[in-house]
């Protein structure tokens, strides 16, 4: 049995290797977590004794293959559960992460498949992120950042990076969502920011910050 913060930790240092592709340092690991170096440093230690990770002072961490499955059963509870609460409890996209922060440390293998099995068995959460299989496997599709994409160029939004509640937010409040297709129309020298046109034909203005936290699949 993993305490909750031995499962926060696992999946901190599976997420930042994602983003780095390379071994996490403590200090990413901390900032992370918001907490202090030396503390990260103590729960390193008692997970390496776990053979969870692979660690030597000063040069890195990383997931053995029984961290990696352990790392995607808790994103899987985490994203099956922001399904459930967005599809049959009425939450909003921008609501359920706090909440399914919560729920994806519940252990029963049971409940996960049941309510895997309840939903349909979804490939993709609320915020387009892929579920991993029961057995560990996770599917990441071809996507390509909104912000790089050439002029006259369209795609479907199919996920986004940023999942704090000001940004989603403000995606409903000028009503952009997924799966809607988007063209770039013009993009404006001085700031990089993009005029966009929807697939209803209406057209947006939306800055650098909002095109690089945007995916599409072209």
């Amino acid at each position: 049995m993993l305490s909750y913060t031995e499962e926060n930790y696992i999946k901190t240092i599976y997420k930042l290797a994602q983003i780095g592709n390379q071994e996490v340092n403590t200090n990413a690991i901390a900032e992370g977590l918001q907490t202090k170096a030396a503390s990260v440093s103590d729960m390193l230690r008692k997970l390496s004794g776990k053979n969870i990770i692979y660690y030597v002072k000063y040069k890195g961490v990383s997931l053995t293959p029984e961290g990696q499955q352990i790392a995607l059963q808790i994103i899987r509870k985490h994203r099956l559960w922001e399904v459930f609460l967005v599809e049959k409890l009425k939450f909003n996209w921008d609501e359920v992460h706090e909440v399914a922060e919560e729920l994806e440390h519940i252990t029963s293998p049971l409940l996960v498949q049941r309510l895997d099995e309840f939903l349909g068995f979804p490939k993709i959460d609320p915020h387009g992120d892929p579920i991993p299989t029961a057995e560990g496997i996770i599917d990441y599709p071809d996507q390509v950042v909104v912000a790089n994409l050439g002029l006259n160029t369209s795609g479907v939004v199919s996920s986004v990076k940023d999942t704090q509640p000001l940004f989603l937010q403000h995606l409903d409040n000028i009503g952009l969502c997924l799966g809607m297709k988007i063209t770039i129309v013009n993009q404006i020298a001085y700031d990089k920011s993009l005029e966009i046109k929807l697939d209803d034909h209406k057209t947006l203005l939306i800055s650098h910050e909002v095109a690089r936290n945007i995916l599409v699949i072209v």
